[in-house]
């Protein structure tokens, strides 16, 4: 997020890392990453400086309330697809499916729910929660997320609040996060503040990619731990916890928006079922009716085309890019690190 994208109210109210926090980072092993970001690992998980800077922030700062909606995911698992069709159906009494002026058919889903640790509490415990259509003050309040659980645990432990996981073919995720960064080479990816970059965005490979997420090191990996966080927490609380798969979203869309609507609390109704309620919210937040939104086809935030967010949203898509080698590879290693846990991808 650059400076500009803060209001400035909010950029008054930045805080400044305590020295404590400085303390524990400088303290913290640290590795290189695929981006040639240093990502430094935290109780077993891997993060930029800045990022690290605002989990105190959210341990501080957020304070969850019961209706609240936590979407969480890892990046590039169907993120931008959660958020539209969660607004839209918990919002559906409020913002009418065929009306022009819905908000999914004027702002990025991404301008509409924001994320904790980069939207919210990067630099600030006291945000200004105003700026997001669905976090101000109209219940029930969205966010977002690209954290493991580990990190919430902190604030939901005073107040829970309903969370729900998008999973993703990891093959599938690596692919998508190498089309999504040679669709914005112009972007610097990493720390605010970090002045040298390893890595220069004309090298981005696939290959690199690949490695880095075996090795577990990645932003917010290790990925299968990633996952596990929130699978096993689904197992553990499902009235608080919703895990759901980007595959099963693409195969049942009909059975899984009704699926999340009664894990929300706003099941459908019969007469909206006759009426094509759950047609409506698919077709408002499909990729090819998203892609068409004059400001995804043309908008960018911090130098991030809004358009390169809705790219094929295909599954087994990386069967056209890697090679049997890297599947055999990245499946043994995942088999591995989920048994036992009776979560499959």
């Amino acid at each position: 997020m650059d400076e500009k994208d803060i209001p400035k109210n909010l950029r008054e109210e930045e805080e400044k890392p305590s020295e404590e926090t400085k303390i524990l980072i400088s303290s913290l092993p640290w590795k290189i990453d695929y981006l040639g970001n240093k990502l430094f690992n935290y109780e077993g998980y891997w993060y930029s400086e800045d990022i690290l800077q605002s989990i105190p922030n959210i341990h501080t700062g957020f304070q969850p309330q019961e209706t609240d909606i936590i979407l969480a995911s890892f990046y590039k698992s169907g993120t931008t697809w959660l958020k539209a069709l969660t607004f839209a159906l918990v919002q559906r009494s409020k913002h009418s499916l065929e009306d022009h002026q819905h908000p999914l058919l004027h702002h990025n889903p991404h301008e509409i729910v924001p994320n904790l640790e980069l939207d919210l509490y990067l630099k600030s415990s006291k945000p200004d929660l105003t700026k997001f259509l669905s976090s101000s003050s109209s219940s029930p309040r969205l966010f977002s997320t690209h954290m493991s659980l580990d990190p919430l645990q902190v604030p939901l432990k005073e107040n829970l609040c309903k969370v729900v996981y998008v999973c993703r073919n990891v093959k599938d995720v690596m692919v998508s996060v190498w089309c999504f960064l040679n669709a914005n080479k112009g972007v610097d990816w990493g720390d605010f503040r970090q002045s040298e970059k390893i890595i220069r965005a004309e090298d981005y490979s696939l290959e690199a990619i690949f490695e880095s997420f075996c090795n577990g090191v990645t932003l917010h990996g290790p990925f299968w731990d990633h996952a596990l966080s929130y699978w096993r927490g689904s197992l553990e609380d499902p009235k608080h916890f919703l895990f759901m798969r980007y595959e099963d979203l693409k195969a049942e869309p009909r059975t899984q928006v009704k699926r999340l609507a009664e894990f929300l609390d706003c099941p459908f109704t019969m007469e909206e079922e006759d009426s094509g309620s759950i047609d409506k919210i698919l077709e408002l937040c499909s990729l090819s009716n998203l892609r068409s939104v004059e400001i995804n086809k043309t908008r960018t935030s911090s130098r991030v085309d809004f358009k390169t967010y809705f790219r094929k949203g295909q599954v087994g898509d990386w069967k056209s890019y890697m090679t049997p080698e890297m599947v055999d590879k990245i499946d043994m290693i995942i088999e591995e690190k989920l048994k036992g846990s009776r979560l499959k991808f």
